[in-house]
């Protein structure tokens, strides 16, 4: 049996035409939405949804595409864009009885908050992204050896075919590599979660691939547009992130701030999967931005 949040009800909230999310919720109190990053379902947020239930309203889905939500074909290539899956964010608290709501996001579910927060300001609170860079400015830094690090994102970009043959005839071992290489407390993530994570991707190479597709495409166009608009972040935002900044030869809080005027910047010193290695300054971080 997969495992689950202890405490959180689950069920499917449909939020677009034939696309339906599984979300477990739980908890009571003003609403905070929490989504996952790569190669992760809802579960990464196990351990800060049980602290942050105490008084709020959490709400943990399975991003479209991954986990037990809905995998559309990707045939018209903006099934998975961020702009999409954003809309989704929205219509879930909305199905849930939530017109404004906070939000947090690891990962890629870090780059769906962003344009949640872009394309729906009304609608989030605040916001919080664990871990990540803004599409455009992620493509930006990344050149040299130093993008090496990078290699899936190069892969997952290029066009349907290769990329869903070559991960899908070795799934475990591909999502299994992030898992391994990411973290640096692998206990963190024990046995049977990551299990769930494996079983969960090896189900959903194509639409993992057509998310990461979407970042090299429209993503980038949608943030360009932006960019060139002056759009910025409204809500006050909190960003953590661990110390890859210098390694590449950027400054992570430089290119947040030019996103987010009310911007609160934190390096964390865990591994990729700070939800589930650094629980507890997660929680801390997020308390903070909700109280400000």
């Amino acid at each position: 049996m997969s495992p689950t949040i202890p405490g959180f009800e689950y069920q499917r909230v449909p939020v677009a035409d034939d696309v339906a999310l599984h979300v477990a919720v739980g908890g009571s109190g003003s609403p905070v939405v929490l989504l996952h990053g790569f190669p992760q379902t809802h579960l990464m947020w196990r351990h800060v949804a049980a602290e942050l239930a105490r008084d709020h309203t959490v709400i943990c889905p399975d991003l479209r595409g991954y986990g037990a939500s809905d995998k559309p074909d990707d045939a018209g290539g903006t099934a998975y864009t961020k702009r999409t899956m954003a809309a989704d964010v929205v219509a879930l608290a909305r199905g849930l009885g939530h017109e404004r709501f906070a939000l947090a996001g690891h990962d890629r579910g870090a780059l769906v908050a962003f344009r949640t927060g872009l394309d729906h300001p009304d609608a989030v609170t605040h916001l919080a992204s664990l871990d990540v860079l803004p599409t455009l400015d992620m493509w930006e830094v990344m050149h040299g050896v130093t993008a090496a690090v990078g290699f899936h994102l190069y892969l997952m970009a290029q066009p349907p075919g290769l990329p869903e043959e070559l991960i899908g005839a070795a799934p475990d071992a591909f999502f299994g590599h992030f898992l391994d290489l990411w973290a640096q407390e692998p206990s963190a993530i024990p046995a049977d979660v990551r299990a769930a994570y494996l079983e969960a991707c090896r189900s959903a190479v194509p639409s993992i691939v057509a998310d990461y597709r979407a970042s090299a495409g429209p993503d980038i166009e949608h943030d360009e547009a932006d960019r060139a608009a002056g759009r910025r972040l409204r809500m006050p935002v909190a960003v953590l992130q661990q110390d890859w900044g210098a390694a590449l030869g950027f400054d992570a809080a430089a290119i947040w701030s030019a996103w987010a005027p009310d911007l609160r910047h934190t390096t964390v010193s865990c591994g990729h999967f700070m939800a589930e290695e650094a629980p507890d300054e997660v929680t801390k971080a997020i308390r903070g931005l909700l109280a400000g």
